[in-house]
Parts: C-alpha cells; structure tokens; sequence
C-alpha cells in the first residue's frame, strides 16, 4: 500500500529525497577513492586559492585521460601551475604532482595488495557510515509517523503500514549502498 495520508505524504518524499541524497553523496565518495588507475573524480575535492578565492580545481582546468594511468590537467591560467601543484601535493590522494612548465601530469602507481585490502576496509567504513545515515532517517521518519498518530491525524493500522513502507524505502537504499561497496571493491581488487 501507498502512503496516500495527505499530511504523512510529503513527509514520506522528504524522507525518501533524504535517503537518494544520501545514497548519492556515498557514491560521490566512492568515486573519489584511487583503484590503481586514472580517475578524473579523484579531484574532486581538490580546491585552489585563486586569487584569493578557494575553486575546485575541476572549474580551473581541463582534466584529461591520456592512458590508464594517467591524468593530464590542463589549466586555463597558465600562471596558476605552482598553487595547483601545491594543492595537489597537501591534498590527501598520495599521488606527487610533475608538472613540465606547461601541464601537470599525476601518474598511478600500480597498488600493492596491501594498500588494495586497506582501500576495501576503508570503502567498507565509509559505505557503513552511509548506512548508519540511512537507519537514522528511518528512525526519524518512523518518529514523525508516531507524530501523527498521537495527533489523530492517522490510524493505528496505518501506522503500521506506513512503518513498513519506510522500511521497503530504507531497504532500496541500502540494496543501492551494497551494490555500490561490492563495485568497487571489484574494482580495486581487480589487477
């Protein structure tokens, strides 16, 4: 059965955007962790003060992949390769920028198994985290429900059906967080 309670109903979207906005924000996070091999998204995260004013570096350059394990990024301001190499060098991705004056190449060393297992466990907390996000939305959304049955706004037996409503919802999400930890640990461990 549907939610179709016209108080309880946007609730329930809020609750599910919630749960995509999560299940999206893992997968952003998942595309940020190094596999061995050129990943453009790794950057992500990487800002640059330019000119005072901290930028992503996705919106400063052009970030190319020339070969598997490489990435080539070509900045839109020439002057600015000293302050992208630094941030490239304090940012947290373990890859040493070289830069020839004109382009900053990072090349990908190939990962050793023991980094490949420490990635997995790594992967492996962060998508739990995720996970831990999720029950805490249902956990909310069950106590808004409660709300409303307290308030007469809805049944005893509604109550029950829409706690297992949230219950399918929370489930999808973390069918959605599985598929995408046991992708990537394909990936990294993939030689």
């Amino acid at each position: 059965m549907a939610i179709t309670n016209a108080q309880v109903r946007p609730e329930f979207d809020k609750y599910e955007q919630r749960l995509n906005k999560t299940v999206e924000h893992l997968r952003s996070e998942l595309l940020s962790v190094r596999a061995g091999r050129a990943n453009p998204q790794i950057l992500n995260k990487i800002t640059v003060d330019y000119y005072g004013t901290p930028t992503p570096l996705n919106q400063m350059a052009n970030i190319s992949v020339p070969e598997a394990r490489t990435l080539l990024i070509s900045l839109y301001d020439g002057s600015m390769l000293k302050e992208v190499s630094k941030a490239i060098t304090a940012s947290d991705i373990g890859i040493n920028p070289v830069d020839d004056g004109k382009v900053i190449r990072l090349i990908f060393p190939q990962l050793t198994e023991e980094r490949r297992r420490e990635l997995t466990k790594q992967i492996k907390k962060t998508v739990e985290d995720g996970k831990v996000v999720l029950r805490n939305e249902r956990r909310d959304m069950v106590e808004i429900i409660k709300r409303f049955k307290k308030d007469n706004a809805v049944t005893e037996d509604e109550v029950s059906l829409y706690e297992k409503e949230v219950q399918k919802s929370l489930d999808k999400a973390v069918e959605l967080c599985d598929k995408l930890l046991k992708d990537k640990e394909s990936e990294l461990l993939e030689i």
